[in-house]
């Protein structure tokens, strides 16, 4: 069987029959023993590819992940104080309602509730963690965003609209670049970091990643923002105005995007899968959901074949992924595209396996 012949949701179901055959739940890559969203945007993947072909094979992979990370009296074993910590918690809303074990629920009121105390900086933007004082890192809105929308929505804590809709915010006035309508990876609001711009505090370069994250939960949010929040339509039009600046750095040939965004014309940089993946749900659900405009389902459709052809089928039809950037902190340049390349980390398989899913609804 050939590319052409395989659909985006077999797409999807190979990708996590790949990982699953590859990994026992407890070892699945990521910080060993630890509750963290490099094991968590997986799992989210997985239960997406549950809710299109309800495979019981994968509901019940994310519950043994969670059984070994999560005690009898609902304690999660490792969950640090970073954003990134918090987010697998929210496949515990569908896990608690599927199995009605209390655990479950005791383990995700335990997370949100550490909203309350979590440390801010001057503007009320949460720490990306707690050690990196003051510093609001784009990758927040993914860690924090999905989960305390869904949480909000499903149990009818309102504030917590109006708190993620605050960070957005905050988000995208003082990491938003005006010129551009990128997004900087990080903003420093006491800039004092050495990479922060004495001015803004903004970091220096346009990563990739850091924006997938970030548009990919804003599509996610609005799923779960009440139609008549007097601030929905303020994020639509956020999610809108980033999508169309991404759309003008897309490559032209190839479909990806690139590690470091708005550098793609030099030679040390590189197309990069995750980010990619990411841009392309992004813009497929934004207009399915009438975010934008259709004329930019081209877009989207260039990105989903970018990356088909770029990933490898073996013989037995499990999929790898390459050009994968391992994690990343805020860094410039020459860190960015120094970054490791690696196959089949969750990073990239998490977010081919959402984009995939989300390739397998139609625009109409």
């Amino acid at each position: 069987m050939t590319k052409n012949n395989i659909t985006p949701l077999e797409f999807a179901c190979r990708m996590c029959d790949t990982i699953i055959s590859t990994y026992d739940a407890k070892d699945l890559p990521g910080p060993p023993g630890r509750f963290n969203y490099i094991q968590g945007v997986f799992l989210l993947g997985l239960e997406r590819a549950y809710m299109l072909c309800k495979n019981q094979r994968y509901v019940a992979y994310i519950k043994e992940w969670m059984d070994s990370m999560i005690l009898p009296d609902g304690t999660i074993i490792c969950q640090k104080d970073l954003l990134d910590d918090l987010m697998p918690a929210v496949l515990l809303i569908r896990l608690y309602k599927e199995t009605g074990e209390e655990k479950y629920k005791i383990a995700l009121d335990s997370t949100v509730s550490k909203v309350k105390t979590w440390k801010r900086n001057a503007y009320g933007g949460f720490y990306h963690k707690f050690e990196t004082e003051n510093q609001m890192w784009l990758d927040g809105l993914f860690m924090a965003g999905i989960l305390l929308t869904s949480y909000a929505k499903e149990y009818n804590v309102y504030e917590l609209f109006d708190e993620m809709y605050h960070q957005t915010k905050l988000m995208h006035d003082h990491i938003r670049d005006e010129k551009t309508g990128l997004y900087y990876h990080a903003w420093d609001a006491s800039k004092v970091q050495k990479w922060a711009d004495p001015q803004t505090g903004r970091s220096p370069e346009f990563w990739g990643r850091a924006m997938g994250w970030f548009s990919a939960a804003l599509c996610d949010m609005l799923d779960n923002f009440p139609m008549d929040h007097p601030k929905r339509n303020e994020l639509i039009n956020i999610l809108a105005d980033l999508l169309k600046a991404l759309a003008k750095y897309q490559d032209a040939e190839k479909g990806l995007w690139y590690q470091v965004i708005d550098k793609g014309d030099r030679e040390d940089n590189w197309c990069e899968t995750s980010c990619s993946s990411l841009f392309t749900y992004s813009f497929h659900k934004a207009i399915r959901m009438g975010y934008i405009n259709k004329s930019y389902a081209q877009v989207a459709q260039k990105g989903y074949e970018g990356i088909i052809n770029i990933i490898r089928l073996n013989e037995d039809g499990s999929i790898v992924i390459p050009d994968i950037s391992v994690g990343t902190n805020v860094m410039d340049y020459k860190g960015y595209v120094a970054r490791p390349k690696v196959e089949n980390d969750n990073h990239g398989t998490g977010a081919f396996v959402l984009m995939c899913c989300e390739c397998a609804l139609p625009l109409c």
